[in-house]
């Protein structure tokens, strides 16, 4: 993926870099003629030698901090931030709830500090550290399931809600980061239904052609940031570039 949109000589950062989707997309980029500098931020280290890895915790903030903190003094500027962290479910803190009935405060909570919260506090943290005067993006892995317009099933409460919030974080992030950046994107971005352990329990009803790798997901998003102008911040995305409604 070249990347041509955003010119030469990259410093790219992968949020969630061990995860099925973050793993990917961190793998594409780190061969990626655009980008000079690749980390890869996650809170166990990845798997292979030479890797730029930074711990971080996205359910707490001083973790974030102090990484935006390390990459400020190693790289400087940022180009691409890239936030691939995402929960749907976690044993009996965490499922998608098929009536209001089923819902918990727990659940609610746990999707909400893993889903925006932590990406809000990313969001907090790292985009002071973007490049100005060039293109550059903030985008989040979000899910059409936390589009409100789109809504027509119901259920999955805490997963939507949370999906939803993040919509909102990034719109409202857009509005402000133009002021200063306003050749910068911010956007969130629906993967489509990829095959890594969050969507196991959940593919019964695919048709084929509707679930994809990890790493033909991760080609779309890169795609689709390469494709989107800084007119087009604020957005939701769909993998194949399609804009989602809130």
């Amino acid at each position: 993926m070249a990347l041509q949109s955003f010119g030469s000589q990259l410093n790219a950062v992968v949020i969630g870099a061990t995860g099925g989707i973050g793993a990917r997309l961190a793998t594409q980029l780190k061969t990626s003629p655009s980008v000079a500098e690749l980390a890869r931020l996650s809170r166990s280290r990845p798997s292979g030698n030479g890797t730029n890895w930074i711990k971080l915790d996205i359910e707490d903030e001083g973790s974030i901090a102090c990484a935006a903190a390390r990459l400020k003094d190693t790289l400087g500027e940022l180009h691409l931030v890239i936030v691939a962290t995402g929960l749907l479910h976690a044993g009996d803190k965490l499922q998608p709830e098929k009536s209001f009935r089923a819902l918990t405060g727990i659940a609610m909570e746990t999707a909400f500090r893993i889903n925006t919260v932590g990406p809000a506090l990313v969001g907090k943290h790292f985009l002071p550290l973007l490049a100005g005067e060039r293109k550059t993006a903030f985008a989040t892995l979000s899910a059409r399931v936390g589009s409100i317009t789109d809504n027509q099933l119901g259920g999955w409460h805490a997963y939507r809600t949370s999906k939803a919030a993040l919509n909102m974080v990034i719109k409202t992030f857009s509005i402000e980061l133009a002021r200063r950046r306003p050749q910068a994107l911010c956007v969130a971005l629906h993967p489509g239904t990829v095959d890594t352990p969050l969507s196991q329990p959940f593919r019964s009803g695919l048709r084929s052609g509707q679930l994809f790798s990890s790493a033909q997901s991760a080609r779309h998003l890169l795609h689709v940031l390469d494709e989107l102008t800084p007119e087009q911040t604020g957005g939701f995305y769909a993998w194949d570039g399609t804009p989602i409604p809130f």
